[in-house]
C-alpha cells in the first residue's frame, strides 16, 4: 500500500536580516518553525534554503507557499529609488512639485522645514495633450504624435521605469491605456504603471504618488517573485498584500505596491490572532526586524485598515493595514550627524554585510553590537548559527564613544535609548494621533528584535503590558498561514446623499463584484465560496478627507448612519441632528475574498520548573551574573522576574529590574512592570 503523503502549507517571510519559515500540516495540524540568514544578493536564495529546513523528510505535498516579503518596504525606506520618468496631463507638470501643503508636526514646529525632493525630478517629468472632465468626458483628445515624441525621449535618455497618470482617468482610462500602447511601441523595454489600474480614486497627486511608488518597485519586485516561481515549479505561490490578504505571485507582479507591507501585514494578522486567544482585545503590535520596525493597531481581535498610508516618506493610497514602518531595527546603524549628536537609523546594515558583530565586513555599529556588549543577547544567533564577535563590537562601540566621549557601556545604552525612542514615536503615531490612548493597551511584540526593547517602552509608554507570543521571531511568517486570498477594487463615485442615484451605485457596485468574482475564479475558489465586502467612503460636503464605513446592504440612509456613528467616533464629534449638514459619497468598494483553513494555536503542557544558567548582563551601570532561561523549558503558570534574560531559538527577552514574565496558558510571556520604584523607570 503506497505511503500517504501530508499536505503542508508553507508561510515564508523575508526580511532584511532573517528568513522566518512556518510549515502548517494540514492533516494532523503540527506546526514546524525555523529561521535562516536572509540572502540580499538573491533573496531567493534565502527563501529557498528556509523551505528546504522546515519541511519534514517524510513524503510531502506542498500545498501552497504562502510568502511576505519587505523587498519593496526596504527598497522605499532606505530611498533607493531609481530614475523614474513621469507622463501626466499637459499643464500639471508641476504636480509633485506642488503636492500638499501639509508640513511635519505643523507650521509651529517647522519653520525652517523644506519640502523633501520628488520622487521624480522635474527634468523627467513629460506632459502630453488631451484632456478628460470629472464625469471621462473627452474635452480636447488625446495628443498621439505628443505621446509618441514623449516615448522616445525616454527611450532615447535610457529610462526604463515610467509613471502614466492623466487628469481624471479614475472615470476614463481610455488616454493612460493608449499612452501604454504607444510606450510599448515606442519603447519596449520600459516598464509602465498606468493610475487607472493601480489606484481608480481622484485625487492627482495621491494617485500620481502611488503610481509612481508602484513603478519604482515593480522592476526589483518582479524579478523576485518571477525568481521563486520558477525555482517553485508548478507549486501554488501566493504573496502577501498590505491589505492583510494574499494574492497569486502572477497577479502580484502587475501591482507590486500592493506589497509594500507585506510582512508587517501578516505579522499583525499573526500578533492580532495571539492577542485575540490571551485575552486581550486592545492592542498595540510591534515588528522589530533588523532593518525595520512595523507598528499597528488591535481593536476588537481585527488589525486597523487604512487607505491614508505610507512608507518612509513616500505617501500611499492602497487599501493596507494601518502599519507604520521607521527605520528602527536590529541592523539600524549608530552614527554620528554633522552636528556630532548619536542618531540611530534609518540606514541598516542588514543582513550582508550585516553589524559588526557577524564579522561579515561590516564597518558600522548598530543595535545588535550594542545589545551583544551589554551582554543582553546571547553570543550566537539561532542556536549557534550565527557565531557573533562580541569583541568586534566593542572595539566599534568604544570608537565611536570616543568620538562622544562616553565610555563603552554608556555608549551602548545610547543606543538602545534613542533606538526605544523611536519605536515608542512609532506606536505614538498610531494611537495618540488617532485619537487613542497608549495606556489602554497592551503590547505584543515580535520578530528577531522585537522584544529586545519592549521593557524600556512599558516604561517610556505607560503600557498595560507586554504579550510576547511563542516562536515570536516566525510569528509573521505564521500570520501568512492564517489570512485569505483578497482582493480590493474602488471606483470614485461622488454625490451629494440628497441627490444619489441608487441604481448608479448598484450598479458601480456590481461592475465591482464581476470584477472580484473573476479574480478569485481565477485562483481557483468556486463560486459558493466567494465572500465579498462592501463599503464606502463619506464625508460631511466641503470636508477634504473621508471615512469608509460598511455597506452591508444598499440602504443609504442606514449608511450615512453608520457614517455618523463612524465620524463621531474617530473625531469626537457628528452631525446627525443637522440635516442643513449635507453627507457626499465619495468612493465605492468591494473586497472579494476566498477563504483558507486556519492553524489554531495549541496550548502548552505542564512541565518542571525551570533552571537559569547566569551570563553577564548590564542592565544599568554595571555588569551583573543575571540568570538565562530557556524559553523552551518556561511552562505554564511560571514566572521569571528580572533582571533576567529569556533566550529562545529566534528571539531573545531582556527582563529589566522591576519586571515580571509570566506564562500563560498558550505559552505566551506576559511582561508587567511590578516594582514602579525602580530608578530606571522613567514616567515622562
Amino acid at each position: 500500500m503506497p505511503e500517504q503523503r501530508r499536505r503542508v502549507r508553507v508561510g515564508i517571510d523575508t526580511g532584511g536580516t532573517f528568513t522566518d519559515v512556518v510549515a502548517f500540516d494540514e492533516d494532523t495540524g503540527e506546526v514546524f518553525t525555523t529561521k535562516t540568514p536572509s540572502t540580499p544578493a538573491d533573496p531567493a536564495d534565502g527563501f529557498l534554503t528556509g523551505l528546504r529546513k522546515v519541511l519534514p523528510e517524510d513524503a510531502v505535498d506542498i500545498v501552497a507557499v504562502c510568502h511576505g516579503t519587505t523587498v519593496a518596504t526596504n527598497q522605499l525606506l532606505e530611498g533607493k529609488i531609481d530614475r523614474i520618468g513621469f507622463i501626466t496631463t499637459e499643464g500639471y507638470e508641476f504636480l509633485l512639485e506642488i503636492a500638499r501643503q501639509s508640513v511635519p508636526d505643523g507650521y509651529g514646529n517647522s519653520y525652517f522645514w523644506v519640502k523633501p525632493p520628488r520622487i521624480v525630478p522635474a527634468d523627467l517629468v513629460k506632459t502630453v495633450g488631451g484632456r478628460l472632465d470629472h464625469t471621462g468626458a473627452e474635452l480636447r483628445p488625446f495628443d498621439e504624435d505628443q505621446a509618441r515624441e514623449t516615448a522616445r525621449w525616454f527611450a532615447r535618455n535610457g529610462i526604463t521605469t515610467i509613471g502614466v497618470c492623466f487628469l481624471h482617468a479614475y472615470a476614463n482610462p481610455a488616454h493612460e491605456l493608449r499612452m501604454r500602447e504607444i510606450l510599448a511601441e515606442e519603447h519596449p523595454a520600459a516598464v509602465v504603471s498606468v493610475s487607472c489600474e493601480v489606484l481608480r480614486e481622484y485625487r492627482e497627486y495621491e494617485r500620481a504618488m502611488t503610481t509612481l511608488i508602484d513603478a519604482a518597485v515593480k522592476p526589483r519586485v518582479g524579478r523576485y517573485v518571477q525568481s521563486i516561481k520558477q525555482r517553485l515549479g508548478d507549486t501554488p505561490f501566493y504573496i502577501m498584500k498590505s491589505n492583510g490578504g494574499v494574492l497569486s505571485a502572477d497577479e502580484v507582479t502587475k501591482q507590486p505596491i500592493t506589497t509594500v507591507l507585506s510582512g508587517p501585514a501578516a505579522g499583525a494578522l499573526g500578533a492580532a490572532l495571539v492577542a485575540r486567544t490571551a485575552g486581550f482585545d486592545r492592542v498595540l503590535t510591534l515588528d522589530g526586524g533588523g532593518t525595520s520596525t512595523d507598528v499597528s493597531v488591535v481593536l476588537h481581535g481585527e488589525p486597523t485598515l487604512t487607505t491614508e498610508g505610507s512608507i518612509g516618506a513616500y505617501p500611499s493610497k492602497i487599501p493596507m493595514i494601518d502599519v507604520v514602518t521607521v527605520g528602527a531595527g536590529g541592523g539600524s546603524v549608530a552614527w554620528l550627524s554633522p552636528e556630532g549628536t548619536l542618531k540611530v537609523g534609518p540606514r541598516s546594515a542588514g543582513a550582508d554585510p550585516g553589524p559588526l558583530c557577524y564579522r561579515r565586513g561590516g564597518s558600522e555599529p548598530t543595535v545588535t553590537d550594542a545589545h551583544a556588549v551589554l551582554g543582553r543577547i546571547p553570543p550566537h544567533l539561532l542556536g549557534g548559527e550565527v557565531p557573533l564577535d562580541v569583541q568586534a563590537a566593542r572595539d566599534g562601540l568604544a570608537a565611536l564613544g570616543a568620538k562622544l566621549g562616553l565610555s563603552l557601556e554608556a555608549t551602548a545604552t545610547g543606543i538602545l535609548e534613542i533606538s526605544a525612542w523611536n519605536q515608542a514615536n512609532a506606536l505614538r503615531q498610531v494611537t495618540v494621533k488617532r485619537g487613542l490612548d497608549v495606556r489602554d493597551f497592551a503590547l505584543t511584540t515580535f520578530g528577531g528584535s522585537g522584544s529586545l526593547l519592549a521593557c524600556r517602552l512599558v516604561d517610556i509608554l505607560g503600557l498595560r503590558a507586554v504579550v510576547v507570543p511563542r516562536n515570536p521571531g516566525n510569528l509573521s511568517a505564521f500570520g501568512l498561514l492564517t489570512v485569505d486570498v483578497k482582493n480590493d477594487y474602488v471606483q470614485t463615485y461622488v454625490a451629494r446623499h440628497a441627490n444619489l442615484d441608487v441604481d448608479a451605485v448598484q450598479g458601480h457596485f456590481d461592475v465591482l463584484t464581476r470584477r472580484a468574482a473573476e479574480a478569485l475564479d481565477a485562483e481557483g475558489f468556486p463560486r459558493d465560496q466567494h465572500r465579498y465586502v462592501r463599503s464606502a467612503d463619506l464625508r460631511y460636503y466641503g470636508q477634504a478627507f473621508e471615512v469608509r464605513v460598511p455597506v452591508d446592504d444598499l440602504d443609504p440612509d442606514a449608511v450615512v448612519a453608520g457614517f455618523h456613528d463612524a465620524h463621531e467616533q474617530l473625531y469626537g464629534y457628528c452631525f446627525r441632528h443637522r440635516p442643513e449638514q449635507q453627507v457626499e459619497w465619495v468612493n465605492l468598494r468591494v473586497t472579494g475574498i476566498g477563504p483558507i483553513r486556519r492553524p489554531t494555536l495549541p496550548s502548552l503542557d505542564a512541565g518542571p520548573a525551570a533552571q537559569p544558567t547566569f551570563r553577564r548582563v548590564c542592565f544599568g551601570d554595571e555588569y551583573a551574573d543575571t540568570p538565562i532561561y530557556s524559553r523552551d523549558d518556561l511552562r505554564p503558570g511560571d514566572t521569571v522576574e528580572g533582571p533576567a534574560v529569556i533566550d529562545e531559538y529566534g528571539s531573545t527577552v531582556p527582563l529589566h529590574p522591576g519586571f515580571t514574565a509570566t506564562v500563560d496558558t498558550y505559552g505566551n510571556l506576559v511582561l508587567t512592570l511590578v516594582d514602579a520604584s525602580w530608578d530606571g523607570r522613567d514616567d515622562s
